[in-house]
């Protein structure tokens, strides 16, 4: 009767264990994230919709950026983050899905480029406008060529009309 006894037991250790299983793993079948909108749209912002120029996948109204929005909104429901998210864009559609080159070295030289430009276009705009305001006044031809009094009372007769 012992064994029985001892098997009973062990059968409703089983039992428990078994029961205590279940129940921890009803969180994670449950895990199920309601992902809001500003959410999806946090990851849409960074994006850029890879049929429209230019227009983020945000703000863009086409079917196909809907469909891709909604597809941000599983890989989110799924516990990817918003960098994850990014990349599998980037994966699946190149560095053009994010504007801007994920490579550091790239997007420093994209973000910089522009202002060093300006800068080098201000200092020559500076040096020219320096280099314009310090000339000296040119003397013209007529005042260095000497004129006789016969050739000046010529002009004043021809001005009166004699």
């Amino acid at each position: 009767m012992k064994i029985g006894g001892f098997f009973c037991a062990s059968l409703r250790a089983l039992g428990f264990i078994i029961v205590v299983l279940m129940l921890a793993a009803i969180p994670a079948l449950a895990q199920t994230v309601d992902v809001t909108d500003d959410a999806v749209n946090a990851v849409a912002k960074r994006l850029y919709c890879p049929v429209c120029e230019n227009q983020p996948l945000d703000t863009c109204m086409t079917e196909a950026c809907a469909r891709w929005r909604e597809e941000i909104r599983l890989q989110l429901a799924e516990g990817s983050t918003p960098d994850q998210v990014v990349a599998n864009f980037v994966a699946q559609f190149g560095e053009r899905a994010v504007g801007t080159p994920l490579d550091p070295v790239l997007r420093a030289l994209a973000l910089v480029t522009p202002y060093v430009l300006a800068a080098l276009a201000l200092m020559l705009g500076v040096f020219t406008l320096i280099r314009w305001r310090g000339r000296r006044p040119v003397s013209t031809p007529a005042a260095s060529i000497p004129v006789s009094d016969d050739y000046l009372s010529q002009v004043e007769r021809d001005l009166r009309g004699k």
